[in-house]
């Protein structure tokens, strides 16, 4: 599994490698607190400097794959995603750190954002996409699920989350034989 740090678009978003000329664009889309409720670190407002660092040094250290998601109709930025845990000599690796903007939830910019990076990752030697979620986030379990994701099963007392709650995170995969009907069944879903 090799997979390369490439830009990825479709018909509603492009991917973008995160750069430092993402911080400002990428600072409005994060403003709104509620976005960060279930991720492992809050960057809207004061805390927006720290998180973006952060991305931009797992980006230049090649442990993840980052990416600024931008709305191609009025070229705003709406949010990231992140291809990260790259395991390559068991070829699998985790889409998640998923944000967007409160504007862009519902609607076809997550389904298509997912269906861009499963297909990169399949196409690259993935054999298996794993997402995970904090087992309070109905709302991302079931966008998840909507996927065709297999949900696997719950990491009892997982991590612990910023304000010191014990969450437990329920695990998803996509594993190689699954993705051509999958694939086909996200493109039908998003016309």
């Amino acid at each position: 599994m090799d997979i390369p740090a490439n830009e990825l678009a479709g018909r509603v978003v492009r991917l973008e490698i995160i750069t430092e000329a993402h911080r400002e664009g990428l600072r409005k889309a994060a403003a709104d607190p509620k976005i960060w409720q279930f991720l492992p670190m809050d960057g809207s407002g004061t805390q927006f400097d720290r998180w973006f660092d952060a991305a931009l040094a797992t980006q230049a250290a090649g442990t993840q794959i980052v990416y600024a998601v931008r709305r191609i109709s009025n070229d705003r930025l709406i949010g990231s995603t992140r291809l990260a845990n790259l395991v390559p000599d068991h070829k699998r690796v985790e889409i998640g750190y998923t944000w967007y903007a409160t504007l862009a939830h519902g609607g076809p910019v997550n389904p298509e954002c997912k269906l861009l990076l499963l297909d990169h990752a399949f196409s690259h030697g993935a054999n298996r996409v794993e997402l995970k979620t904090d087992a309070r986030n109905t709302h991302s379990q079931a966008a998840i699920a909507k996927l065709g994701a297999t949900q696997e099963g719950t990491l009892r007392a997982h991590m612990v989350a910023r304000d010191g709650f014990v969450r437990d995170s329920i695990y998803f995969s996509i594993i190689r034989p699954e993705w051509p009907e999958l694939r086909d069944k996200l493109r039908a879903r998003l016309g």
